[in-house]
């Protein structure tokens, strides 16, 4: 009988294990755009790090200031690639939108240069400015003099995917 329970306790924790396991890894937790239209979208990148400070990550995000809601993220260099990704991520989710605003960054000025109304400026990305302040206090993985860092990039994109995720529905 003793037997019985232990082989069924080392079962339950192989179980346990495998759904913790498919609860990181599996991308069920996906930000999907709540809208298909957007009066105006704010674009800006969000300095990040994994493993130390000189391997740095930029997340570039589009935001629309009044829902409150996080429309499509990237993580990678910051370079034309990654506001390229961010781009080629808003037409996958068939996004579209009558504005975009970005800061005067050379990679946003070239990828969203051909749009009609780019609205270039500080004073355009107010509200996505105060959404990073919101995010350095929320992800801990983001906030700059901290001792919370992601070791693997896989785990950093898990922690932004849950964080996103949260946010998406409210629950943060």
């Amino acid at each position: 009988m003793a037997t019985l329970a232990i082989v069924n306790k080392n079962i339950f924790a192989k179980i346990v294990a495998v759904i913790l396991l498919a609860t990181i890894t599996l991308p069920i937790r996906v930000v999907i755009p709540k809208q298909k239209h957007y009066p105006t979208l704010e674009i800006d990148e969000f300095w990040t790090f994994v493993g130390n400070k000189s391997n740095k990550v930029w997340l570039v995000y589009a935001y629309h200031r009044e829902s409150g809601e996080i429309v499509a993220y990237v993580l990678g260099k910051r370079d034309l690639a990654t506001a390229r990704a961010l781009k080629r991520r808003l037409k996958e989710l068939h996004v579209t939108y009558d504005r975009i605003a970005t800061d005067d960054w050379a990679a946003f000025l070239n990828v969203f240069s051909n749009e009609e109304w780019h609205l270039v400026g500080k004073q355009h990305t107010v509200g996505i400015e105060g959404n990073n302040c919101r995010l350095r206090h929320k992800v801990r993985r983001a906030f700059r003099k901290t001792c919370c860092f992601s070791k693997s990039m896989f785990y950093h994109k898990k922690v932004f995917d849950l964080a996103f995720f949260d946010i998406h529905f409210g629950i943060v």
